[in-house]
């Protein structure tokens, strides 16, 4: 008789109910860990830096002999050959198939979070690129690609999105993350997730939604730190966006954060993983660890006495698997049940939900992959990272002098990241976290894939280059030098911003935090120095996070192109060269400096202090971005009252007022002027991309139910009380061109966990002139 766990006919709750009974300690113990096949001689394995000796040590000899739940990062250890790790991944496999007991197939899991991090697949731009063009469908769109080439070669479950709000620039991961503003971040996070995993996991990539949660708020912005945030506010800001991804996109991973909030350390917290992920959210999928999150619970956090204690503690309240070791589990597990710190019920729900999403990933039925026939990425993939990188550009300041005159103009391009490729990624990019792990030189592409050289072949009269000055330290030789270069042009092209790399190797990036927001290194003095030439400055930055950019007001041109991946230097040279609009709007508010942080765009009316800290507010804000071409507004609709448990309609229309094509990003906010509770000055609800012609006009239209409106009360229960409400509609948080006041009528409404958590947009284009 056929096992009833082997059949493809049976239900996956009759299959996982099977083949749990067959099971013992040791099979289950193994399913809720991991082992790394391919660390080498040195690996930073975030956040230790983990020897060849000791990685074997982590990955005991009989690792493999009961099965195992994950393979940590079988492509992303090192550069690797597609088809060689193809057949690496489909031995294992066939080990784990026909060589142990039961035969279940392991996970392997990857980074993803701008592209697949392997060699040859497609390094799309960072997540600050993907908010900067404030498109869910775009997203969407690279999220399935990214499942088609984790799943051709035999990948199933991506560590991405982050889903943080990231309301402290100081802190490395910002440019991780999809901004500071919890709406937008949502609406993106579930947009990945839904790409991602696909219409069927069978055919999907189960995501991963981290960190959850607080993770981006922590003391000075510093790694790891703690988090002092209250439950209000952690309900109504941070938790939101892992809300509606685990609720309305059916994420299938959630991996805690390394941070306590008020003390509780994620990793060990039922209240988080239990109470909320589970029973309030009805989350189904698994929850894995951040990289020794279960060991932290008594190496870094010391709430745990030892591995029975750590494993115990985790298991009870909610983790279900430890990544990317298994000597915690396979040791921790059985221990902790002979102590009687941990009972087999408790065991059994985190085995059920490990081979659960493995039945609906379909590994049973195809464990191993098929050779490789063609390249893993595909032309549309490249031309795709290129058209982000596009929008997500976004044009800070212009007198004019953009778009350049590609045709006479003596340019000079100067900067330490105008002729280094790998300026271009962000740090869980594979050239930044792999290849340039191996080499310190380690650089991408062809020549062309530099903003120098990109301009290069674009224009046909000579382009100099001085490098003047370093990211990394503060050496000023060369500034003379670029000075003299910017003399002797029409217009300076000053390409700056940050190296991003893990744990103070970059000045951005997983553990490379600041206390200083100016430029790093040498950079500050290198563009005061250029400006005082006398000679125009178009301002290129290739950063992480949103400096403080006070001292370059007197730039002619900011332009904020983030991390823009392997297609970022063409985009940049599309945008400067006027081949294309930059419609990218800033996903970040750009301050003053460290010592107005944190400053955000939700912030409460009493955030400037009292008398309002002289300084505070933005250089520029949240939602910020120009164009090469103008646009008006006109003609809002909107109800004056409707009733607290209705849905608001507000429209209004929006044309093209220049001479060239161009994408505008119009933004609807509201602001709650009487409310139990202190309320945002402003708070995102809806937003519409669109593409005009010269003359041509579009109405836009959102519904915006009221359970969007609906906050934390007095005792954190989700209400919505009546009163005034503004309806803001402009070009960014600060440029609001039409309002109006909607008066909410009724009684104080009580929201359950149904609630709708997003608005719908349409958008109505008129023919074009």
């Amino acid at each position: 008789m056929t096992d009833t766990y082997r059949l493809a006919t049976a239900s996956i709750e009759e299959r996982v109910a099977d083949l749990l009974a067959r099971m013992t300690v040791e099979e289950k113990a193994a399913q809720l860990t991991a082992v790394w096949i391919d660390v080498t001689d040195r690996a930073q394995i975030a956040p230790r830096e983990v020897d060849g000796d000791a990685a074997a040590a982590m990955n005991t000899p009989d690792a493999l002999a009961h099965g195992i739940g994950h393979v940590s990062r079988p492509y992303g250890s090192r550069p690797l050959d597609p088809s060689v790790g193809i057949d690496k991944v489909n031995a294992l496999q066939r080990r784990l198939v026909e060589q142990t007991r039961l035969g279940i197939p392991a996970i392997c899991h990857e980074e993803c979070l701008s592209g697949l991090m392997a060699q040859d697949a497609t390094s799309f731009p960072c997540p600050l690129n993907l908010a900067s063009t404030w498109d869910p469908q775009l997203v969407r769109q690279m999220a399935d690609v990214i499942r088609r080439q984790m799943r051709t070669i035999g990948t199933h479950q991506g560590l991405a999105p982050v889903a943080d709000v990231a309301r402290d620039a100081r802190w490395g991961r910002v440019e991780e993350t999809f901004g500071e503003e919890p709406y937008l971040v949502a609406v993106l996070t579930a947009a990945y997730v839904e790409g991602l995993q696909g219409d069927d996991l069978s055919n999907g990539v189960a995501a991963t939604l981290k960190h959850y949660a607080g993770y981006s708020f922590s003391e000075g912005g510093r790694n790891v730190a703690p988090v002092h945030v209250g439950r209000r506010e952690l309900a109504d800001v941070f938790l939101l966006p892992f809300e509606m991804a685990v609720r309305d996109a059916g994420a299938w991973g959630v991996m805690p954060a390394y941070v306590a909030i008020d003390g509780e350390a994620a990793h060990g917290s039922r209240w988080l993983l239990s109470d909320v992920l589970r029973e309030a959210w009805g989350f189904r999928g698994t929850v894995v660890s951040d990289y020794f999150g279960v060991s932290n619970l008594r190496d870094q956090d010391h709430v745990a006495t030892d591995r029975a204690t750590a494993v115990a503690t985790a298991l009870t309240a909610g983790m279900d698997v430890e990544l990317p070791f298994p000597a915690e589990m396979i040791e921790g597990v059985p221990e902790a049940l002979d102590r009687g710190l941990l009972d087999m019920a408790t065991v059994d729900l985190a085995v059920e939900r490990v081979l659960r999403i493995k039945f609906e990933l379909g590994l049973f039925e195809r464990p191993y992959v098929e050779p490789l026939t063609a390249a893993l990425e595909e032309p549309a993939d490249r031309e795709l990272a290129r058209i982000i990188a596009v929008r997500s550009i976004t044009l800070l300041k212009n007198d004019g002098v953009l778009p350049l005159d590609g045709r006479s103009a003596r340019i000079a391009v100067i900067g330490p990241n105008a002729d280094d490729s790998l300026a271009l990624f962000g740090d869980y990019s594979f050239e930044n976290h792999v290849l340039a792990r191996g080499s310190a030189d380690a650089a991408v592409g062809a020549p062309s894939h530099t903003v120098l050289g990109a301009l290069r072949t674009r224009l046909d009269q000579a382009v100099s280059y001085v490098e003047g000055a370093h990211v990394m330290d503060r050496e000023l030789e060369g500034i003379p030098e670029a000075v003299a270069a910017a003399q002797a042009a029409d217009v300076a092209v000053v390409v700056l911003g940050d190296r991003s790399r893990l744990f103070g190797e970059g000045t951005v990036g997983e553990g490379s935090d600041a206390s200083d927001l100016s430029l790093p290194g040498g950079q500050a003095s290198l563009l005061e120095a250029v400006l005082g030439s006398g000679t125009p400055v178009v301002l290129v930055l290739l950063s992480g996070r949103p400096y403080d950019l006070t001292p370059a007001s007197s730039c002619a041109a900011i332009v904020e192109a983030w991390f823009p991946g392997l297609e970022g230097a063409h985009a940049i040279a599309d945008v400067l060269l006027g081949e294309a609009d930059p419609g990218g709007r800033s996903p970040v508010t750009f301050s003053a400096g460290a010592g107005f942080q944190p400053i955000y765009v939700g912030h409460l009316p009493t955030s400037p202090g009292s008398p309002p800290l002289k300084g505070f507010g933005a250089v520029y804000p949240f939602g910020h971005g120009l164009s090469y071409t103008t646009f008006d507004y006109a003609d809002l609709e909107a109800p004056t009252e409707l009733a607290v448990d209705g849905c608001i309609e507000v429209s209004c229309s929006v044309r093209n007022s220049g001479t060239r094509a161009g994408e505008e990003v119009v933004q609807l906010y509201i602001r709650d002027r009487d409310a139990c509770v202190l309320r945002p000055v402003q708070q995102l609800v809806g937003f519409q991309r669109v593409a005009l012609a010269p003359a041509q006009q579009a109405r836009i239209t959102w519904k915006v139910p009221t359970d969007l409106l609906a906050y934390s009360g007095i005792d954190y229960t989700r209400i919505l009380e009546p009163g005034p409400v503004d309806l803001l509609v402009g070009a960014s948080s600060s440029d609001i061109r039409l309002e109006v006041e909607c008066l909410l009528t009724g009684s104080v409404r009580q929201l359950d966990g149904d609630r709708l958590r997003s608005s719908t947009v349409t958008a109505v284009l008129s023919p074009s002139a």
